[in-house]
């Protein structure tokens, strides 16, 4: 059982491991200054807590989330928010962040700098053309390759923490921003957002199921338990991963011009590198991060291909691939700030309705819930992180008062009391449903 758990968790961290996982933690570090502690708390529970939970309760129903979905809220409503998911962590943000960080991190610091531009069409250009390449022919040959230099990768990257740890590690923090000064938990539980691992958690929880169907059970006890092996392993490397990488960009020397100029993370990880390992380090880091970062783009131009081909089965496999090579490649191509950018207010829309199906699915494993309850719920949740956003957005100063005042908003989870208030409502409402059990082949 933990032989099957450890192989299972081992895949998933190398499938979760990518760009996001990367940058944003050494950002999170340097922008924090002295309130690093309650920052990284609030990132790891956004980042890991949320995104293992989701996992776990996704992959104890061996029939996704679409089916846990459509059942307690909407047929339509379940296409509609994976859609939106799938392309958040397809085309829209994960595939071009991908190619992105993997130029920024590893190649952008071998060139001169008025070849920066030029350098990101040619290296996109070629990154994408081998994706898509693979993506026509999807094989073991790119699971193997994931599946053996992410790990290796992570390895070498926590060398890095522990020696950055011992080099670093007395060096003052550097002034916090004024937004982690204000709220420094509640930023840190934003900035797990951008990892974009709980959403991911709803579309690899089937992969997960895959994966332990194929090592077999004995019985439906062992295969629960190996499920929670699983979660543990992957987050306890996360955790350290996170708090490791944020340390070392918590106590790393950064210049101001580089924290102004946006995500300081991929200056933290290249110069540590060099400054660690020598100058020619920076090769080896950028053959390692890109050929990381290469099987995750190709992996997700194939499993949103295949999700769009099963749910709309009109367009060919190929044809989704190539658009979704081309959106990825496109968006790519604006820098690796502009897509954190827009992708922001995406993600806290669709984060706050994640984690509340995540606790509806939860709750309804123990207790009977009222379908109407659990739609006004999910409409409720979707309706305050639309508003949070667009009043934010537009500057609309009666609509984020009233979000302000709803309780925990300083902690940037206004959402957060009325879908507990939208829960307690389904125990009450009538038309319960219970949650479906499973049985596994012996």
């Amino acid at each position: 059982m933990l032989r099957k758990g450890s192989l299972t968790g081992l895949l998933l961290f190398g499938i979760f491991f990518g760009a996001g996982n990367l940058i944003f933690p050494p950002a999170l570090g340097v922008q924090s200054g002295s309130h690093f502690w309650p920052a990284i708390a609030g990132f790891v529970l956004s980042g890991v807590g949320i995104a293992i939970i989701t996992l776990i309760f996704g992959t104890l129903n061996p029939k996704g989330y679409i089916h846990e979905i459509s059942r307690k809220i909407a047929p339509w409503f379940a296409i509609v928010y994976l859609v939106a998911l799938y392309l958040s962590i397809g085309p829209f943000f994960a595939i071009p962040r991908t190619a992105t960080v993997a130029y920024e991190v590893g190649i952008s610091p071998l060139l001169p700098k008025d070849m920066t531009g030029l350098g990101l069409i040619v290296f996109t250009t070629i990154y994408f053309a081998a994706a898509y390449l693979i993506s026509l022919n999807p094989s073991k040959i790119l699971d193997r390759i994931g599946r053996i230099l992410t790990p290796v990768f992570a390895i070498l990257i926590i060398i890095l923490i522990i020696l950055g740890a011992f080099k670093y590690g007395s060096a003052a923090p550097q002034q916090a921003s004024a937004i982690y000064a204000a709220s420094a938990f509640g930023q840190g539980f934003l900035e797990g957002y951008n990892t974009l691992d709980a959403l991911a958690s709803v579309a690899f929880s089937v992969i997960a199921v895959t994966t332990l169907n194929q090592l077999g059970f004995k019985n439906k006890k062992e295969y629960v338990l190996t499920i929670w092996i699983v979660g543990l392993i992957v987050a306890l490397a996360f955790s350290a991963m996170y708090i490791g990488l944020g340390y070392l960009g918590n106590h790393f020397p950064v210049p101001a011009e580089v924290i102004a100029k946006g995500n300081p993370g991929v200056y933290v990880l290249s110069q540590a590198t060099q400054a660690i390992f020598g100058p020619t380090a920076q090769i080896f880091l950028a053959v390692m991060v890109t050929v990381t970062c290469f099987t995750t783009t190709a992996g997700l131009i194939v499993s949103t291909g295949e999700f769009f081909n099963n749910t709309f089965p009109k367009v060919s496999y190929k044809t989704y691939a190539t658009i979704f090579t081309l959106i990825g490649y496109a968006i790519a191509n604006l820098g690796l700030n502009a897509i954190i950018q827009y992708s922001v207010p995406v993600l806290q829309i669709l984060y706050p309705v994640t984690i509340v199906i995540v606790m509806i699915v939860i709750v309804n494993k123990f207790l009977p819930l009222s379908k109407i309850g659990m739609q006004v719920t999910v409409a409720l949740v979707t309706l305050i992180a639309l508003a949070s956003i667009l009043g934010s957005l537009f500057k609309v100063k009666e609509v984020m008062d009233t979000i302000n005042t709803l309780p925990f908003s300083q902690a940037s989870l206004p959402w957060l009391l009325p879908a507990l208030l939208g829960i307690i409502l389904s125990l009450i409402l009538p038309d319960k449903q219970k949650s479906e059990s499973f049985e596994i082949e012996a």
